[in-house]
């Protein structure tokens, strides 16, 4: 095995891929990026990866989860961690089954990532939240869910929700309530 960690990241915002990189980078990890599926698999040929980072919403219609899938059966030793920014609890349970070691919601950083990798095993000392999500974060989770899946379009997204498209434009206008 290398002295160095190999990392591939599968990041479809270059920006946040190569700043995610030279952090893992100056942590001593060599580091391949990919901007989609395809990209991957054409690393996975000349690379061996012990560890990968996957955004769950890919442009182009390649998903997070198909990514996860083929790492997997690449290198069923690989951990594999998942980032989005649209956490849901079935696309959480579908990445730990195609073989995601661990899921974050963004905004993430290179500290919780090392962290995911080093906690692969689960444990049932971990804090259950006393609080309920209201109905606000689940309101704006929802929109944001519809928002991806018609890439951004606000009149598609208003009328996939059956609200008036002005409501929806002044909904996203407003910060996330925690």
């Amino acid at each position: 095995m290398d002295a160095e960690p190999v990392l591939l990241i599968i990041e479809d915002d270059e920006a946040f891929a190569r700043t995610l990189g030279r952090s893992f980078e100056r942590r001593g990890y060599r580091v391949h990026i990919a901007g989609n599926q395809d990209e991957a698999a054409a690393l996975l040929q000349v690379h061996t990866p012990g560890y990968a980072v996957v955004d769950l919403k890919l442009k182009g219609g390649s998903s997070g989860l198909a990514c996860v899938q083929m790492l997997h059966q690449h290198d069923a030793a690989m951990l594999i961690v998942v980032l989005t920014g649209f956490a849901s609890i079935n696309t959480a349970v579908e990445a730990i089954k195609l073989g995601a070691c661990q899921y974050l919601a963004k905004p993430s950083n290179t500290d919780d990532i090392e962290a995911a990798f080093g906690h692969v095993a689960g444990g049932a000392e971990v804090e259950m939240t006393g609080r309920a999500t209201s109905i606000k974060t689940l309101e704006w989770e929802r929109i944001h869910a519809v928002l991806a899946e018609t890439d951004f379009n606000i009149s598609e997204t208003a009328r996939r929700l059956g609200m008036h498209r002005r409501t929806l434009a002044r909904k996203l206008e407003k910060q996330r309530v925690k």
